[in-house]
């Protein structure tokens, strides 16, 4: 590589891209043939260590299970970095029509994620050759788990994943965007997902007879009514919230009140404030149901994904590195309710979570879509973006 001073890394960094983008699309288009969901994402971690291998970047395997960590040492003591990418796929049909399609019936790369792992092997060649410019390391994760309730990242990090890390970073594909824009979020990147099931018991009786029973599926109702209140009463309007019932279940017939009706839903925040203020508030009114209905509630609250939170020192040193290497193709985008595992890393450390444009002309593609065919230039176009990012924050 052609090491030409610091006024010159984003052309060495160019140059080591255009090197390593033919063999990156063609290890997305293998990984992309052979999906692989969750944690079983064995095939696909055996391809990303064998590519290291080739590089030379040591790593271990096993960690989450599945996942696979690797190590960049810089030429200067300093802090340690990691980036992230995920490796599983989704149950989805796959409708392309692409040569390289899924290979595998119900199972398709249709969040990107082979186009993710693709990009963070395209970063650690690039970090390899400049990682005697570095004052730190790298860590490189290749996650598992997801797109899956039980998720990769809290699974690597209980095996050490994030120890002795001071910052992190992740990135996503975008086809809202066009290829070579960048985007990024203040604050949340991605809402917290939480689910909460009730089941309201009553007692049953003869339809014709209210009065000797005590109806579980009015209390339901209310019940409905009174969680649209959460988000409107509850939560700032400057931090946002959804409380979303998804699922109402009871009685089997016209003429019985029956014994119980079950509701289920989730709850998404864009602040740990919010989040904390929704789960309190659902409490709240799942008594006072109890209360004035004369009926008995079970709650069952389950903490998912937290809010991935952005620090904005790492944040704008990220930015001013993608507009370094690109020039002004990065903007902030609007926020949304979606979430992210890596959410998990950034509760630990300050922490960025970058979009990036794979839009192709002429498509208008959607995520977790059958026929989801992002734009492969997103590939080397990431791989520079964040190895830049890594070059600007550890020198």
């Amino acid at each position: 590589m052609d090491m030409r001073g610091i006024n010159d890394i984003g052309a060495s960094i160019d140059t080591a891209v255009e090197a390593v983008a033919p063999g990156l699309i063609e290890v997305r288009r293998d990984i992309h043939a052979h999906p692989e969901i969750g944690f079983e994402v064995e095939r696909t971690a055996g391809v990303v260590a064998a590519e290291l291998d080739k590089l030379g970047i040591p790593y271990r395997t096993g960690i989450g299970r599945t996942g696979i960590v690797a190590e960049i040492e810089g030429g200067a003591p300093g802090p340690c970095l990691l980036i992230r990418a995920d490796m599983d796929a989704l149950p989805i049909q796959e409708m392309t029509g692409l040569p390289f399609a899924s290979t595998v019936p119900g199972k398709m790369h249709a969040c990107g994620h082979d186009i993710h792992t693709a990009t963070l092997i395209g970063v650690g060649a690039v970090l390899k050759d400049l990682a005697p410019r570095l004052r730190g390391s790298v860590r490189l994760v290749f996650q598992p788990a997801e797109e899956t309730p039980e998720s990769g990242a809290a699974a690597m990090i209980e095996d050490g994943a994030a120890d002795g890390v001071d910052m992190a970073l992740a990135f996503h594909n975008s086809p809202t965007m066009p290829t070579g824009q960048f985007g990024y979020l203040r604050g949340a990147s991605t809402a917290s997902a939480d689910t909460f099931d009730i089941t309201v018991r009553g007692r049953s009786g003869h339809a014709a007879r209210p009065q000797d029973a005590a109806d579980p599926i009015v209390a339901a109702a209310y019940l409905v009514t009174q969680l649209q209140t959460v988000v409107s009463r509850t939560i700032d309007p400057a931090q946002g919230a959804v409380v979303t019932v998804g699922s109402i279940a009871g009685g089997a017939t016209h003429n019985i009140i029956p014994d119980t009706c079950t509701l289920r839903g989730t709850v998404r925040a864009r602040s740990p404030e919010a989040r904390t203020a929704a789960e309190a508030a659902i409490r709240r009114i799942v008594q006072g149901i109890e209360l004035t209905q004369g009926v008995t509630c079970k709650l069952d609250y389950q903490l998912g994904v937290p809010p991935l939170m952005n620090d904005g020192r790492v944040l704008e040193a990220s930015v001013a590195a993608v507009r370094a290497q690109f020039g002004d193709v990065v903007h902030e985008t609007a926020p949304g309710f979606g979430a992210e595992d890596f959410a998990f890393f950034s509760e630990r450390v300050p922490s960025f979570h970058l979009r990036v444009g794979a839009g192709q002309p002429g498509r208008h593609d959607h995520l977790h879509n059958s026929d989801y065919q992002p734009d492969e230039r997103c590939i080397g176009l990431g791989a520079a973006a964040l190895a830049r990012s890594a070059v600007e924050l550890l020198s």
